[in-house]
């Protein structure tokens, strides 16, 4: 019998804060080609908490342990596993059966993503979404150059912020379109270059504030009439990619922009490309090396706006659900 440790579980769907429950676990047996994990830190985004309500794209079977990335520490390995070692501070492997737990077994094959023994473990526990997405974002929808343009909103989300802080690595400039007043600040400790509030007149205000420039991308994590807005702001033949619909509306777009100006409206979610939709595994490794040097080295980083034990679960998903100025993170063995 394995030893039992804590772990977060949900048996149904609802209210992310009403479902969740802590539990005794029993670890599982660590398998010839397994590796066992101490949870060090496990981010709480916003699919986990859909998840939690029933409404994300791919759904576990239940009971199930919510979560889907996080930072962990290898225990124990088995008797085949000559790649990963005792001691090494590794990426939870994506479906691993959910990370808000104190300990969690992978398969070996699987861990792909290792850190050095000095980095924050609550920067690198959150280098599995957010960040690919901003690469994603920045580097596979429009061939841009040092001294481009790009326009988004939403821009104090995390993959805001995660992406103006790359953009700065690139040499791109960035507007940064925000729903309410006082954000300049945050903006720019994330390298941001404009900060605006979004709003009907929005193109005309940017086009201002950027002496009229050129503006090929415009990345829409809002929907309904703020993709509109961002449409106002492009040069033509611009791209608008769709990567979250925080409005919960459709992405409004004139077909005046779409036929006369040639604006085009496409998709884009990372878990496909997580699972090989446009990757291989040596092009996600290649990807992860250059967002784990950035975060190593400073240059990429995420506001925090709190950490929880497990114990304190409910209320850490409650602030989940409210975060408006940083990530929550639970730390699973503190």
């Amino acid at each position: 019998m394995g030893e039992l440790k804590k772990a977060v579980q949900f048996a149904q769907t609802g209210h992310p804060p009403d479902v969740v429950e802590i539990v005794d676990m029993e670890t599982d047996p660590v398998g010839p080609g397994d590796v066992l994990l101490d949870v060090e830190a496990a981010a709480i985004n916003p699919p986990h908490l859909l998840t939690l309500a029933g409404g994300y794209g791919v759904q576990p079977e239940l009971p199930a342990v919510p979560g889907g990335e996080g930072i962990g520490m290898v225990v124990a390995v088995g008797d085949a596993v000559t790649d990963v070692k005792l001691g090494e501070r590794v990426m939870i492997p994506l479906y691993s059966g959910g990370c808000w737990r104190q300990q969690i077994v992978v398969p070996a094959e699987r861990v792909t993503v290792k850190f050095p023994p000095e980095g924050d473990p609550i920067q690198l526990s959150m280098i599995m979404a957010n960040p690919p997405a901003a690469w994603q974002l920045l580097n596979t929808v429009v061939d841009l150059e040092p001294g481009d343009w790009v326009i988004q909103n939403a821009a104090n989300s995390a993959v805001g912020n995660y992406l103006m802080q790359l953009a700065s690595i690139y040499g791109f400039h960035t507007v940064n379109v925000v729903r309410r007043e006082g954000l300049e600040d945050q903006i720019a400790e994330a390298r941001g270059d404009i900060c605006i509030v979004d709003g009907p007149d929005l193109g005309e205000r940017v086009k201002a504030a950027t002496n009229g420039a050129d503006i090929k991308l415009a990345v829409d994590a809002v929907g309904g009439e703020a993709t509109q807005h961002l449409a106002d702001s492009l040069a033509e033949d611009g791209v608008i990619v769709s990567y979250g619909l925080l409005s919960g509306e459709p992405c409004s777009l004139s077909p005046k922009d779409i036929i006369f100006r040639n604006v085009r409206l496409q998709g884009m979610w990372t878990s496909k490309w997580l699972q090989g939709r446009g990757s291989t595994p040596e092009s996600r490794a290649a990807v992860y090396d250059e967002l784990r040097g950035y975060i190593l080295d400073g240059r990429l980083s995420a506001r925090i706006d709190a950490t929880y034990p497990l114990a304190q679960i409910k209320e850490a998903v409650t602030h989940g659900m409210n975060q408006r100025d940083g990530k929550v993170i639970i730390l699973p063995n503190a």
